[in-house]
């Protein structure tokens, strides 16, 4: 599952979702993190609608620019009704940061070299990002909205998880 699965796995296993003074994520940071994993995998959709041609790679990066765009907007909904600002942290920059790199990489790859590149990563992030949300965010989160929008979330993500999957076994994509 390459760099971006890397990254966030060193990015979650860098943090334990913990900071420096071993004090777990807040929810305003946690909040933060889930909307930019969110943006980030939109981004990748955009991405793959202006380069592959593949139409199963296409309705996947359709579904994920609608589905991660709702829970974007929920998520943004509750922020404004508890007036609240997420807050910036090291596991959001890390996956910024890493999502760049990842672009760059994705870019550069065309036919069914991206097709493959695309999927295998949509499937590795959203294996990262479920068990993440799943076992480090859901079970410290204070704010119940918060929670149950991350539950929410949580089962579309999987949902997306074996969409890959089966995306990455339909184009035989290289293990």
């Amino acid at each position: 599952m390459k760099t971006l699965t890397l990254m966030i796995g060193l990015a979650v296993a860098a943090t334990g979702v913990v900071a420096q003074a071993g004090e777990a994520m807040n929810d305003l940071e946690i909040a933060h993190t889930a909307y930019t994993a969110g943006q980030l995998d939109i981004r990748y959709a955009h991405l793959a609608l202006a380069v592959s041609e593949n139409d199963a790679v296409r309705e996947f990066a359709q579904t994920m620019i609608r589905d991660h765009s709702a829970v974007n907007e929920a998520a943004g909904a509750l922020i404004a009704e508890l007036d609240v600002t997420p807050q910036d942290n090291a596991l959001s920059q890390a996956l910024i940061e890493g999502a760049a790199a990842k672009r760059t990489e994705l870019a550069s790859l065309a036919g069914a070299a991206f097709d493959c590149a695309y999927a295998t990563n949509e499937l590795g992030y959203h294996q990262v990002v479920n068990k993440t949300v799943a076992e480090d965010f859901i079970p410290v989160v204070t704010v119940e909205p918060l929670k149950a929008l991350l539950g929410d979330a949580l089962v579309t993500f999987r949902a997306h998880e074996a969409h890959a999957e089966n995306m990455v076994s339909g184009l035989q994509c290289a293990g």
